[in-house]
């Protein structure tokens, strides 16, 4: 069943198409993102990357109509978006960063760029850090960071403006299996107030975390649902990766 027209979605797609060249990169999607996690599943070149683009605003559709934030996003549209980027956190799966930065001066800089009241930004930056366990380290440079820590300050530096969605793109690459099961914890208690939309290829992430499930193939929709619905699919165990096999065969196998 399609999202797309689901009420209480904090983001949504409705039959978006968008091509590169004469590659079609999205092919008629619908999908509605309410408040929890949703995972984002699917082999490389399946159109998770440019369907979190849409959503972040940094790309628009040749077709078809995203909304968010209850503002709507036509192809072609000149609404302003300014007001919704304000509104969104985005954690790519590569993120700059200044190396002389501190954590606290990132994250202080991002609340800066997302129109944080100046009065506020010292204040949140710190409260953003803290819930990242960061806080201790909110004087340490970015360049002397660790790669669980830099993940870690990305998370706070995605959450300093408080949200309504958060876009999460492969958020525990690098990270080793310890700092993952933290990770976890973060981003389900993200879910519990934002609508969180997180890319992924680890089947642990999707089952320790998501809440709904979509799966993309070829640039269209092969399943969405609940996370009891893919293990569901027939499979061999009735796991995350059994369901999502069953749906991309084992030419579009990534978990």
């Amino acid at each position: 069943m399609s999202l797309g027209n689901d009420p209480a979605a904090v983001a949504a797609v409705e039959q978006v198409t968008v091509r590169y060249g004469s590659l079609t990169a999205l092919d008629g999607v619908s999908l509605g993102f309410p408040t929890g996690v949703t995972g984002l599943l699917g082999p490389n070149g399946a159109g998770k990357s440019t369907l979190l683009s849409l959503l972040s605003t940094a790309n628009r559709p040749d077709e078809g109509t995203v909304t968010l934030l209850g503002e709507t996003v036509g192809a072609g549209g000149r609404r302003a978006v300014r007001s919704v980027r304000e509104r969104i956190g985005v954690l790519p799966q590569s993120f700059g960063h200044y190396p002389r930065f501190t954590a606290l001066e990132f994250v202080e800089y991002a609340a800066w760029l997302r129109k944080v009241p100046s009065r506020e930004r010292r204040d949140r930056a710190r409260e953003a850090l803290r819930q990242v366990a960061m806080e201790k380290h909110a004087g340490r440079r970015m360049g002397d960071l660790s790669g669980g820590m830099l993940r870690r300050v990305g998370i706070a530096q995605a959450m300093v403006n408080r949200p309504a969605l958060v876009l999460l793109d492969e958020p525990t690459v690098g990270l080793d299996p310890a700092q993952r099961v933290g990770f976890r914890d973060l981003i389900k208690g993200l879910g519990e107030h934002s609508a969180v939309v997180m890319s992924t290829h680890l089947a642990e992430d999707v089952a320790h975390t998501c809440d709904r499930i979509s799966v993309l193939l070829e640039g269209r929709v092969r399943f969405t649902g609940t996370l009891a619905e893919l293990c569901a699919l027939p499979g061999e165990d009735g796991t995350v990766e059994s369901g999502y096999l069953h749906l991309v065969g084992p030419e579009g196998a990534v978990l």
